[in-house]
């Protein structure tokens, strides 16, 4: 090969040594501000409140229970929201900052075992009763603490737990040995 020849191929694999170069930065550079974004995103995230407000979790009707003596006779009823699954069940009540009077929430679990509760992300006072698969109620806790992670159990094993503002049994006398009846409407 000619030295002119050999000159002008050194000069062409130059060439696309310097372009491949330029291509490459220009990825590398498309890479990094994608990193950037993400990065961006993911602090913003991580650095919010993550406690959700009343603004994410309006209530729901889903059924309406009825709270009543040994002898069948009516003490008090209640608009519901229902909590039958896993992410319902966890979330329950947390991060809302109030309830009216007549609602309140049922959870309903898939068997009868000893329950426990806890207050955590939970902004408002309530009341926990624990209710048997033959739905008398076996446990209430009264007034619970906001935002705590004290555990509150059931004294028995329990199927069910209606969690209602606090104060709510004392008004309306709900005792154990009382029992609940509901309508679900949640489809």
């Amino acid at each position: 090969m000619t030295q002119k020849k050999q000159k002008k191929s050194n000069e062409t694999k130059q060439s696309k040594n310097k372009s491949m170069t330029q291509s490459q930065r220009l990825k590398l550079g498309a890479v990094l501000i994608l990193i950037a974004i993400a990065a961006f995103f993911i602090i913003k995230y991580l650095t919010k409140d993550n406690v959700h407000t009343d603004e994410f979790y309006t209530f729901t009707k889903e059924g309406e229970l009825t709270f009543t003596d040994s002898l069948g006779n009516v003490k008090a009823k209640i608009d519901l929201e229902i909590a039958d699954n896993d992410f319902d069940r966890q979330l329950g009540l947390m991060s809302r900052k109030s309830m009216k009077e007549n609602q309140g929430m049922l959870f309903i679990f898939p068997f009868e075992r000893p329950q426990s509760f806890w207050m955590r992300n939970t902004l408002i006072s309530l009341d926990m009763i624990f209710v048997n698969k033959n739905r008398q109620i076996v446990t209430i806790h009264k007034n619970t603490k906001v935002l705590s992670d004290q555990s509150y159990p059931s004294s028995k094993p329990a199927m069910y737990v209606v969690e209602v503002n606090a104060g709510f049994t004392d008004k309306y006398n709900i005792v154990v040995g009382d029992r609940i009846y509901w309508m679900s409407t949640k489809l």
